[in-house]
């Protein structure tokens, strides 16, 4: 929370309802179209080509649980890169997936010290916010 204030008139047909409430349920309606928002953008809830009830089911709710699962992963990397985002976390696991199918063309693995580096340097090519070094 920034602290900000602003004047906004909200309506409800429920007469009874308490402010507190109503404000609380459209913070949650807003949450709700960002995580429409975001399984639409990121992980492609419009994409899917299912039209029949199981496969359209699946595929939202594999679209929702991957905007929920990213949160979780993007809150764990919070500490160390306050914009850390979703493209960042893609990229992540996008360098991660390129360096461990390219290192099975070696004869031998590396140690798993090098594999961590070479990862890590894989993944900050394609992320928008850079981790900082450890010094």
């Amino acid at each position: 929370m920034s602290g900000a204030h602003s004047h906004v008139i909200l309506f409800s047909s429920d007469v009874e309802l308490g402010y507190e409430k109503l404000v609380d349920y459209y913070r949650l309606r807003f949450q709700i179209e960002f995580n429409f928002r975001d399984a639409k953008q990121y992980w492609g809830l419009e994409d899917f080509m299912a039209v029949k009830q199981i496969p359209v089911y699946n595929s939202a709710n594999l679209a929702m649980l991957m905007v929920n699962l990213s949160y979780i992963l993007r809150q764990s990397m919070r500490e160390e890169c306050p914009d850390f985002s979703v493209n960042d976390l893609k990229a992540e696991f996008r360098g991660r997936q390129y360096v461990l199918e390219a290192l099975k063309l070696f004869p031998e693995m590396p140690d798993a010290v090098i594999i961590d580096q070479i990862i890590q340097q894989a993944a900050n090519r394609g992320r928008i916010n850079q981790i900082p070094k450890a010094a």
